[in-house]
């Protein structure tokens, strides 16, 4: 298969015959020059991006949070933050993959909106400090939760896509006081052919 940079379009009728250029250098004509059907997939690429914008992605700080419920509909989850206001979490596990979180004040209005399963959030936890709770209150309820006797470990996990792209969980860690000792991922076998159908 050729790369992109070797690919090349018919541009136009010379007494010498048919000259053709790159794609890569037909970037640098102007609009007006390329081909309809250039003009229209380029139209319909910006349709798609636009396309991946997430219905949370439109708000923004200092929104009502009544206009964020009607749009996200009522919040699964809702927990107590120590500055008076309150975190709203609209999760799609155990299946899905992701959960909204919207942070709102004491007055009602919208301090933040992001998608909270993700690596720069799990990167955040303090191994020793971080509590149940404080797990709990960050990411939502867990997909699934585990006690291992020998460790003396019970395990959280929440599925998640890897920097968009890797289906993974991502595990918390706790010892029996509740304290956060250890964070791991590992592939999500919902998603790995090799281990979705492997005895127990």
């Amino acid at each position: 298969m050729r790369s992109f940079a070797s690919m090349h379009v018919k541009i136009a009728a010379t007494e010498k015959g048919v000259r053709t250029m790159s794609l890569l250098d037909s970037l640098a004509w102007p609009a007006w020059a390329a081909p309809a059907r250039v003009r229209i997939a380029a139209g319909l690429a910006m349709l798609a991006l636009c396309g991946c914008v997430q219905p949370w992605q439109r708000f923004k700080p200092g929104d009502d949070a009544p206009m964020l419920i009607a749009r996200l509909g009522a919040p699964r989850e809702v927990y107590d933050l120590p500055n008076g206001g309150k975190r709203l979490m609209w999760p799609t596990q155990p299946m899905g993959e992701t959960t909204t979180a919207a942070d709102v004040d004491g007055t009602g209005k919208v301090v933040n909106v992001r998608q909270v399963l993700q690596n720069s959030e799990f990167y955040q936890a303090e191994i020793g400090k971080w509590t149940k709770n404080d797990v709990l209150i960050r990411f939502g309820k867990p997909e699934e939760t585990a006690y291992f006797p020998r460790m003396k470990r019970e395990v959280w996990s929440y599925r998640y896509m890897d920097d968009g792209v890797w289906y993974q969980l991502y595990h918390f860690y706790f010892d029996d006081a509740g304290v956060l000792r250890l964070t791991q991922k590992t592939p999500d076998p919902l998603h790995d052919p090799e281990r979705r159908h492997a005895p127990f």
